[in-house]
């Protein structure tokens, strides 16, 4: 008798778990009006230099994808404005990635969408990641985009992937045993060593990074992340990374794309 009042109890407990995981793959932990990009925990002067038309070290990069926007290139011989018209077409375009791809049906982020356009549409060699022609061109699509409110979608196909991104985030990982949430959901504000622990926000991304002396897209900050915790770090492209990224654009909708922008 008593054997099974304890496993109904249980039983019981497990549901109402279950049903708090269901109910929190549509919560944020944040809420919207509380969202800060992580501009807003960056110094006066990493603020001053992103605001700096001139200065702004991002413009490099953003110069040499507009750039590479118009180049022919590849057996095809077109330019991605032979098919999409000039940059500025682009704009609302990086505020929906990831996105699930209809012709494979797996979750693309940008750098996905642009590489897989220039091998099948340019016939023109395969952008490696994180290349700098490979960052500078996302950059240059996203800057199209600059002042627009994210808009992750995560209803169909790519709801999956969205519960995955948000599995991971909420982990604990590697020798460290922190998750993502610890940090960027339970103690932004606070001072890791010198510096702010920011929310976490990706509106910014790819974005120029100080530390780095480079613009990097939001791939490499996470794979960064993931060696903070000292975890396994996933490969490049693997679909772990485009999950999480999905759940962060989720996570800060309605913040303003800032590309190009600085970080320290």
């Amino acid at each position: 008798m008593r054997f099974a009042v304890c496993r109904t109890l249980l039983l019981g407990l497990w549901t109402i778990a279950g049903l708090a995981l269901t109910s929190h793959a549509q919560q944020r932990l944040i809420p919207l009006e509380k969202l800060q990009s992580g501009l807003h925990y960056s110094g006066a002067e990493v603020q001053s230099l992103q605001t700096d038309e001139f200065a702004n070290p991002g413009n490099i990069a953003l110069d040499s994808g507009t750039k590479s926007w118009a180049k022919t290139d590849g057996k095809s011989n077109k330019s991605c404005q032979s098919c999409h018209g000039e940059l500025v077409k682009m704009k609302g375009v990086s505020i929906r990635y990831p996105a699930i791809d209809k012709a494979t049906g797996k979750l693309f982020n940008l750098e996905d969408r642009i590489r897989n356009c220039r091998v099948k549409n340019q016939k023109a060699a395969e952008w490696t990641f994180e290349s700098d022609e490979l960052v500078a061109m996302t950059l240059a699509v996203t800057s199209s985009s600059r002042g627009l409110p994210l808009q992750a979608q995560i209803d169909g196909a790519a709801k999956k992937h969205f519960e995955n991104g948000q599995r991971l985030f909420m982990t604990r990982q590697g020798q460290m045993n922190l998750a993502c949430t610890n940090c960027h959901d339970q103690h932004y504000g606070q001072k890791l060593y010198t510096d702010p622990l920011s929310q976490g926000q990706a509106n910014g991304y790819p974005l120029y990074r100080i530390d780095w002396q480079r613009v990097a897209s939001l791939e490499r900050r996470l794979r960064f992340c993931y060696t903070g915790v000292k975890a396994e770090i996933p490969p490049w492209g693997h679909s772990d990374i485009r999950d999480i990224s999905l759940y962060l654009m989720w996570r800060g909708q309605g913040l303003l794309v800032e590309a190009p922008a600085v970080r320290k």
